[in-house]
């Protein structure tokens, strides 16, 4: 399991031209999903996106988590982080979970997210969606677990 996080002042996502979810300051979590995942390692990379200290304390020091400072995410599914490009140009998605395994991670994902208290929006599915992040920093961190 892949995240791509994005420490942000404002984010959102939209399909078919509608805004579908939008957060102030927080994160963008981009989650992919690998065959074999499974619910300990999304339990495992949620807790460790609540708590990673990258956002800026009294000193300017990445000292504070998405929890110590109320923040909001957005998660985003993207099956492209397990894209492989050793052979020809053209991608391969073969280590991607399957559409039904994804999406069932992912949604435990975002539920252990919201048991933490954090406010927190999501794009669609499995669908074409275009995001709009204010990236603040920039601050970019991929985690894998």
């Amino acid at each position: 399991m892949r995240a791509v996080i994005q420490r942000v002042s404002s984010a959102s996502v939209s399909t078919s031209g509608k805004i579908i979810g939008s957060i102030e300051k927080g994160i963008v979590i981009l989650l992919g999903i690998a065959q074999g995942d499974s619910e300990k390692q999304s339990d495992i990379l949620s807790e460790k996106c609540s708590t990673l200290r990258i956002f800026e304390d009294e000193n300017g020091k990445l000292n504070l988590s998405l929890k110590d400072i109320e923040g909001e995410a957005l998660v985003i599914s993207q099956f492209t982080l397990y894209a492989d490009t050793s052979k020809g140009r053209r991608p391969s998605f073969t280590e991607a979970a399957s559409y039904s395994e994804a999406k069932e991670l992912y949604e435990q994902f975002v539920n252990a997210l919201r048991k933490e208290n954090i406010h927190t929006e999501v794009g669609r599915f499995g669908s074409k969606m275009v995001v709009s992040i204010q990236n603040d920093g920039p601050v970019t961190i991929i985690l894998e677990v």
